[in-house]
């Protein structure tokens, strides 16, 4: 199974103005998401895909393999989409650019995941901190009995009425794709769903796409805020 991974950088994000290029612990912040992935046995390329110039040129002196992309996309997944419609691979790994707690060991479940080819999209999940439960920037995963998400909300899923104490499970932004399920994923309109909790991986469960969920130990944080950008640095700095 050949499989590439594509980390989208785009410098023009909101909340965390340049935070691509914000330098973590010496490095850029899309570093640490290369590097995890560089370091998975299970990969044959690992490819930055951006937007901008100062991004790619900046890859470019760390030695990294990056590709320039189109501005009008609207999301990670389409650009995604861009390099898969110009390398040829059987499965794409997108391994989000804002991840620095990123490691090889979560990948490789999520591609042990894609042997099986009757899975079309992967993901990962991994337990659900109590602090997390009803933080909307945490994402929460309800699957079936087989590994498939049913849902996925900023809110507290399942919802607990009777105090049974259920297990919550936190979603990884870490995915894996089908050229196919790409391809069908650009063509739909933004879903109902996806607008109302702003989480695109619903356009794919609103469509009827699957999607399977793979758990793992290893848990991350996306950075988003100052707040979450200081706290990494923190714990990198901690675990020198």
């Amino acid at each position: 199974m050949r499989a590439i991974a594509v980390i989208p950088a785009r410098l023009a994000s909101t909340r965390l103005p340049r935070k691509m290029l914000r330098q973590l612990s010496g490095k850029p912040l899309f570093a640490y998401s290369y590097l995890a992935a560089k370091a998975s046995p299970l990969l044959d390329d690992v490819i930055l895909a951006t937007d901008s110039e100062e991004i790619f040129q900046t890859a470019e002196q760390l030695g990294f393999h990056a590709r320039m992309t189109s501005s009008a996309h609207r999301s990670g997944t389409e650009r995604i989409h861009e390099i898969a419609n110009q390398v040829v691979a059987d499965v794409y790994v997108n391994v989000q650019g804002d991840e620095p707690l990123a490691c090889h060991q979560q990948i490789d479940t999520l591609l042990q995941l894609m042997q099986n080819h009757n899975v079309q999209v992967g993901t990962l999940t991994t337990a659900c901190a109590l602090h997390d439960i009803t933080n909307p920037n945490a994402v929460k995963v309800v699957c079936d009995d087989y590994g498939k998400a049913l849902y996925f909300s900023r809110a507290a899923i399942p919802y607990d009425r009777d105090h049974t104490s259920p297990q919550y499970r936190k979603h990884l932004g870490f995915y894996a794709y089908r050229k196919a399920s790409l391809d069908r994923f650009v063509e739909l309109p933004e879903s109902s769903l996806e607008r109302a909790e702003r989480l695109e991986q619903l356009r794919f469960l609103q469509a009827g796409i699957s999607i399977h969920a793979a758990e793992t130990p290893f848990d991350s944080i996306g950075v988003d805020t100052e707040d979450d950008f200081q706290r990494v640095d923190a714990m990198i700095q901690a675990s020198r």
